[in-house]
């Protein structure tokens, strides 16, 4: 029984690599999208000239 322990264990931890690197390797690149348009909406805002503001005290 001890020798199927240490079996086992080398077998879980391929098990969990190959599930680790099936999730590193995922495609992300749907999320990079909204991402850049955030960041162009970003850009425009600061590119934007604001009138200057005066102190109220």
């Amino acid at each position: 029984m001890a020798a199927l322990a240490w079996l086992l264990i080398p077998l879980f931890a391929a098990i969990g690599a190959a599930i680790w690197g099936s999730w590193v390797s995922r495609d992300r690149t749907t999320g990079d999208i909204a991402e850049l348009a955030g960041y162009a909406r970003f850009r425009d805002a600061m590119a934007k000239s604001h009138p200057a503001t005066t102190d109220a005290t």
